[in-house]
């Protein structure tokens, strides 16, 4: 039952000005997205994490540093190209309010598993290799660390919400649904069963009495089938969490 925190990287100027940048070079945080990366970092300082794991590009990794400072020397960081934002080939440099125009972005709000970005990659091959990315990673760190493992990934929003829609079930064409804010939190448990997400595009919450754990012998009074979904009431994400 390893967690994982799907972090959106901190605002750039690219997001205030509408511009689509996908994968080019030299792209970093503006004023508000450092803030935001420090505060993130905060959040997350109750928070022991085994290991940290971003994307290539700068914008990610520069939300990733003070996450990094602020935790034990027990927390590794990696860098992944399966958490890379979506390449977006011709399309990249471009305004949004350019490409609304392009008969291909209703495509992209209707029917997104029919999108292949003119000279770029599918949404469906950036759906299934950051979907792949995740499962791994998450799979490695629990055989590494253990079933209650808390890990980080810090990617980009397309990539976010295709890793939240899948582990919601849902259908690529219905990931438009999902908002991913920037410096936004989502958290999903995998466990043997199914994934839980347990919140998304969080701002807010209080992460570490969330992902704390309970004392072993408190532990031991849940059932072993703690992998099934409350049926009922219940006690919202706490009953997934322990």
């Amino acid at each position: 039952m390893t967690t994982v925190l799907l972090i959106r990287h901190g605002r750039t100027a690219a997001n205030t000005a509408g511009v689509l940048v996908g994968r080019s070079s030299g792209v970093e945080l503006d004023e508000t997205g450092v803030k935001q990366a420090a505060e993130l970092a905060t959040r997350l300082s109750g928070v022991p994490l085994r290991a940290i794991v971003t994307s290539p590009l700068r914008r990610c990794r520069q939300t990733a540093q003070p996450l990094l400072a602020a935790q034990s020397n027990s927390c590794s960081f990696a860098v992944e190209q399966g958490l890379v934002e979506c390449g977006y080939g011709e399309w990249t440099g471009k305004s949004l309010r350019e490409l609304s125009k392009d008969s291909l972005w209703r495509t992209v709000q209707q029917q997104p598993s029919a999108v292949r970005f003119p000279g770029g990659e599918s949404m469906a091959e950036m759906s299934a290799r950051s979907i792949g990315a995740a499962r791994a990673w998450d799979a490695r760190i629990e055989a590494e660390h253990g079933p209650e493992a808390v890990w980080a990934a810090i990617s980009h929003r397309d990539v976010i919400k295709a890793i939240i829609a899948d582990a919601l079930g849902l259908h690529l064409d219905s990931f438009q649904r999902i908002v991913v804010d920037p410096a936004s939190i989502s958290i999903i448990r995998y466990t043997a069963a199914r994934p839980y997400v347990i919140t998304a595009n969080s701002t807010t919450i209080d992460l570490a009495a969330l992902l704390t754990p309970p004392p072993k012998k408190a532990r031991g009074r849940r059932p072993k089938t703690s992998d099934d979904a409350a049926v009922g009431g219940g006690l919202g994400a706490a009953e997934v969490t322990d």
